[in-house]
């Protein structure tokens, strides 16, 4: 068998006779969307819509919401769902039990209680031993005749707005101090986190209770009392996010082009970390309303008349051993709010940060 060598690569392919390819106009012809496979309803979306999407997703931060939506709903309207007011007395009817229409006939919220004496359990119903067949108070009355459900969603009405401008107030104070201290670094940096430091090293209760000391009770006070020390885990998170993105690329681009310091930190990274702030809003609703209610519970929150939650605990715990209806509608209320509150803010945490979702 003879074994003749193999030719040599470059003389084969010059002596191949096939025919050199021309490329033609239609092989440079664009192709159009209908030939190309495209997820038009992935393109199509925001990433606001798909926030929206993956929060409506998630049931616990829909129930969160609704409960949110109708406490809220209930303390604009609440009040005025009857003829009595926050602040209106009438020693003749104090300690009334729960009656409410169309339920008491079934036996159920009739305005009958059960009381504990020296002789044993009674059951009284001052209702009918007045012959009051007309008046009802749906949530009860307190020790000085007040109607509980006005009180109630009042006092709601009053956490609401305390909460929600101490949240926003923080915010801005807490956001900014964090992005100004983790943009500029350095000598700044330190100077501002060691200011931190000390304020954070002080007892909040101890703050809030001189400021209340000093001055007159109320609403504003209160405000101002949770604006001074409940800043501070927002600027945390404001820095932190800083730190990571000051170094990008979008950053140094702006940079490059002249845009100044305080432009770029609220024009260029602000939107970016706008996520992470709205959900440290969200979960430090609740936190102030817990604060107010601990207040307005050791004395020092709203001044009577008027009320709010924390007030209607404390004042129903005096006699919740005798009269536990008037303790229960605040607590219930005030439950509710802050569970939802942390529902919505744990949805709206993996709904801006879908990576949350696979760990």
């Amino acid at each position: 068998m003879e074994i003749r060598p193999l030719a040599n690569t470059g003389e084969a392919l010059e002596n191949s006779s096939a025919p050199e390819y021309t490329p033609e106009a239609k092989d440079f012809c664009l192709r159009n969307s209908e030939t190309i496979a495209i997820d038009n309803n992935f393109a199509a979306q925001s990433y606001w819509k798909e926030v929206v999407l993956r929060y409506v997703s998630k049931k616990s931060a829909m129930i969160g919401l609704f409960f949110i939506v109708l406490i809220t709903v209930m303390a604009i309207i609440g009040p005025g769902m009857n003829d009595y007011s926050y602040s209106a007395q009438n020693l003749l009817q104090k300690n009334f039990a729960p009656r409410i229409p169309f339920l008491e006939g079934l036996g159920l919220f009739n305005g009958s209680e059960t009381i504990s004496t020296t002789t044993g359990f009674k059951t009284i119903n001052y209702y009918a031993e007045q012959g009051l067949s007309d008046i009802y108070y749906w949530f009860g009355s307190d020790n000085f005749g007040r109607d509980i459900w006005t009180r109630t969603w009042s006092g709601a009405r009053v956490s609401l707005i305390i909460a929600v401008a101490a949240a926003v107030i923080d915010m801005l104070i807490g956001m900014s101090y964090g992005l100004i201290s983790g943009y500029f670094g350095g000598k700044v940096d330190i100077f501002m986190q060691r200011i931190l430091e000390i304020a954070n090293g002080i007892p909040r209760l101890v703050i809030v209770t001189l400021l209340l000391l000093v001055l007159k009770p109320g609403m504003v006070t209160i405000v101002i009392a949770l604006m001074l020390t409940e800043w501070m885990s927002m600027s945390r998170i404001a820095r932190a996010e800083m730190l990571k993105l000051k170094e990008e690329e979008f950053v140094l681009a702006s940079r490059t082009l002249g845009a100044g310091s305080f432009f770029i930190i609220f024009k260029e990274i602000l939107p970016n970390i706008i996520g992470p702030i709205i959900t440290q809003v969200m979960f430090s609703i609740p936190t102030a309303i817990f604060t107010e209610a601990f207040l307005s519970f050791v004395g020092l929150g709203i001044p009577v008349p008027q009320c709010s939650l924390g007030s209607l605990i404390s004042e129903g715990f005096n006699s919740f051993t005798t009269h536990p209806y008037q303790i229960i509608p605040p607590i219930i209320v005030m439950a509710l709010l802050m569970l939802s509150f942390n529902l919505t803010a744990d949805g709206l945490r993996e709904a801006l940060d879908p990576k949350l979702k696979e760990r």
